[in-house]
């Protein structure tokens, strides 16, 4: 009669066997990963000390420091699997096979991924410019692998998935922008007078940047003024408000100096109408 216990002897016996034959690889194995671990972190760290020194961007210095991890890791993981006697080979092809299929599951992620490292590289723009792309703009807050942040004038946030930035065309304004204010004068005002007194006004801001010159010229003879633009440099933080205080100070200046800024007005000529009708029309005038 067989003895129930010899099932569970058996199972302890063959435990100890595995754990005398592989134990001690197990513990190396699980030693080397440790030691991989500390090492990528060290060579992390001097990769991006490296590569701060060289004033490289920080999305390529981010990206750089992360590969270099990696690839410590991966290193240091192939040596604790040959230390436990694993065959490389197949594991090889079965990540393959694998990873094929992840990349057939994430081809919009993927796509993200490779148009982040065009704009890393090409660098069509970076950190602290303002951009206007697929239709929406604002200051570049943060360029990574797989999106660009944005921060609109408002004050919200602005996710860009970077597919949708490759390709399309791109305004990089960079760190300043030029506003746009137009203001009319009366055909009688003295133009020489006006155009000196909007030159001081808008250099007197000091919003507007001295370098580049403002752009101060008639652009237009309207039907009832003289239409005169005036485009001032800014920083991008400034654009929004430089624009309204021109207009007040623009409004007060020219009220001071005695040069008017006409509303619009039409004359109607009644051809034909008898002195009575006219005459009711001046009346109601």
């Amino acid at each position: 009669m067989n003895n129930p216990l010899d099932p569970l002897a058996h199972a302890k016996d063959t435990l100890l066997d595995l754990a005398v034959r592989f134990g001690p690889k197990l513990l190396v194995a699980i030693l080397i990963v440790t030691v991989g671990f500390f090492v990528a972190g060290w060579v992390a760290r001097a990769i991006d000390r490296g590569l701060h020194r060289i004033n490289l961007e920080p999305p390529v210095r981010q990206l750089l420091t992360r590969i270099g991890r990696v690839l410590v890791v991966v290193l240091f993981a192939i040596m604790a699997l040959q230390n436990l006697g694993v065959e490389l080979l197949p594991l090889i092809a079965g990540l393959g096979v694998a990873g094929a299929g992840v990349a057939l599951a994430t081809q919009g992620v993927l796509s993200n991924m490779v148009a982040g490292l065009t704009i890393i590289f090409t660098k069509p723009y970076r950190v602290g410019e303002y951009i206007a792309i697929v239709g929406v703009e604002g200051q570049v807050e943060a360029i990574t692998l797989f999106n660009t942040a944005l921060t609109h004038p408002d004050r919200s946030r602005i996710i860009v998935p970077n597919r949708k930035v490759v390709g399309e065309i791109l305004h990089n304004y960079g760190n300043i922008r030029q506003s746009e204010i137009r203001v009319g004068i009366a055909y009688e005002s003295n133009l020489p007078l006006a155009l000196a007194a909007i030159r001081d006004l808008v250099r007197a801001n000091p919003r507007v940047l001295s370098e580049p010159t403002p752009v101060i010229q008639v652009v237009a003879l309207a039907d009832s003024a003289v239409q005169i633009a005036i485009k001032p440099w800014v920083a991008v933080a400034d654009y929004g408000a430089v624009a309204g205080e021109l207009n007040v100070s623009l409004v007060e200046e020219l009220r001071q100096r005695g040069i008017g800024i006409p509303y619009p007005q039409r004359e109607v000529r009644l051809i034909g109408a008898d002195a009575q009708t006219r005459s009711t029309l001046g009346d109601m005038s």
